[in-house]
């Protein structure tokens, strides 16, 4: 081991020791970019060294090997959208602002976080194998669904929602419409034009597509015929 080899392997060393919660953060931050731009097979680990405060001998020590890191990565990454979805205290407002202010944060979250979005595009290329094995993943996705279901519960006992809302297909409209402004933005700015992804004119878009999800639930107050 040469000087310079000996002093980066020093300054790892170091951080593992004074800070190893943060290196595992580091190490994830860094796995999700890499994996999110080249994938499952193009990420390396090398590269994720070269980018972090550890060494290649802590990230095996940490998630056993490049798969057992993807899998923490995806982990990590599911558990930022829900931790925000947390935050949100939807408890406390009527039904139909709490349903408004979980799409508002769904489009806003996928749109902040692309890496997010292509770590599921990867997954979803890799037919969920690791999803089906992440108990992790599934309990948090029952979590958003619960979510969903006390909001339509609150909605229809209110009379404000449709008595056959599901909140599984709910789900599935949300993340919908705001995964493809972020998946689909590069093909459909090619054949479109790019207008639609300025500032003012997502915007639009977002207040559009709550009005869109709130209307699907809303109880019909048109005189039937």
């Amino acid at each position: 081991m040469n000087r310079t080899t000996a002093k980066v392997a020093g300054k790892h060393s170091q951080s593992w020791k004074q800070d190893p919660e943060g290196v595992r953060r580091d190490i994830l931050d860094v796995a999700i970019s890499e994996f999110a731009a080249r994938g499952l097979s193009g990420a390396r680990i090398d590269d994720i060294v070269a980018r972090t405060r550890t060494s290649k001998r802590m990230i095996y020590y940490y998630f056993g090997d490049k798969d057992g890191l993807y899998a923490r990565a995806l982990e990590v990454a599911y558990s930022k959208v829900r931790r925000g979805e947390e935050e949100l205290d939807l408890d406390g407002l009527p039904p139909l602002k709490a349903l408004e202010k979980l799409v508002g944060f769904t489009f806003d979250h996928h749109r902040a976080n692309p890496d997010f979005i292509r770590m599921v595009m990867i997954e979803n290329i890799h037919n969920a194998d690791f999803i089906r094995k992440s108990d992790v993943i599934r309990g948090l996705n029952v979590a958003a669904i619960d979510t969903l279901r006390n909001i339509c519960s609150r909605g229809a006992k209110d009379g404000d929602f449709r008595a056959d809302t599901d909140p599984v297909r709910l789900h599935w409209q949300i993340s919908a419409l705001s995964f493809f402004n972020v998946s689909n933005q590069p093909s459909f700015s090619a054949l479109f034009g790019p207008d639609l992804f300025t500032d003012t004119q997502q915007k639009i878009l977002r207040d559009e597509i709550i009005r869109l999800v709130v209307g699907s639930v809303r109880v019909s107050t048109e005189p039937t015929k």
